[in-house]
């Protein structure tokens, strides 16, 4: 991959990084986001950096086996994210976020681990899917990549409970939609909680899972 294109994806990270930040989907120096690179590396957010204020040039490039090729020191999780790459060859980006709504339901005792969020939209099942709560870990606890490890060769999206998701797809723009959609069905969901809402039947999901698939 030529240099042009990988400071074209840094532009584009430190972009939509800006625009989660300013919409409040993320706040302080929470959330990372990676990108794979076509030689097997990536491109991580810096350690401690607010995605509302990323300098392009700064973003962390490493090599295949992790290695800082240049930029700032990469995020302290980013073994979420190396995680989900070796399960997921096909994503060719991850976002994590510890958006208000999501991290909400990771903290309810009553959900359903194995599908945190019930099927209420069209669109939440087509960008997220079933999404599975990760048990807490401390964060930085190597534990909790190899519990997100266990899941995500099955699910494009995992829940961290009492942190936030983890939402990966098959490019930047992909993975960054699915964030979102998976923020807004967590606002649906908690705004309908007592209400008995009607979601949509097993037969309309595997529709749209055979008709739309993610990755």
């Amino acid at each position: 991959m030529s240099s042009h294109a990988i400071n074209a994806l840094r532009e584009q990270i430190a972009t939509l990084g800006q625009s989660l930040f300013d919409r409040g989907l993320t706040m302080g120096s929470s959330g990372n986001i990676s990108v794979r690179l076509e030689d097997g590396g990536w491109l991580m957010t810096p350690t401690n950096a607010c995605l509302g204020r990323l300098d392009p040039a700064r973003i962390a490039r490493l090599d295949r086996d992790g290695r800082l090729l240049d930029g700032d020191k990469p995020t302290k999780e980013h073994f979420l994210h190396t995680a989900m790459y070796e399960e997921r060859p096909q994503s060719g980006a991850i976002v994590h976020l510890h958006s208000t709504h999501s991290v909400a339901v990771s903290c309810l005792p009553d959900v359903d681990p194995c599908d945190c969020i019930p099927p209420l939209t069209a669109y939440y099942v087509m960008r997220v899917g079933r999404l599975p709560l990760v048990p807490y870990h401390i964060p930085g606890d190597p534990g909790l990549g190899d519990a997100v490890r266990g899941l995500a060769g099955r699910h494009s999206a995992v829940l961290l409970a009492n942190h936030g998701p983890v939402v990966a797809g098959k490019s930047l723009e992909a993975a960054v939609y699915a964030t979102e959609e998976l923020e807004e069905t967590a606002k649906l969901y908690l705004l309908l909680r007592g209400q008995n809402p009607r979601g949509l039947s097993p037969e309309q999901v595997a529709e749209l899972e055979a008709r739309f698939p993610r990755d």
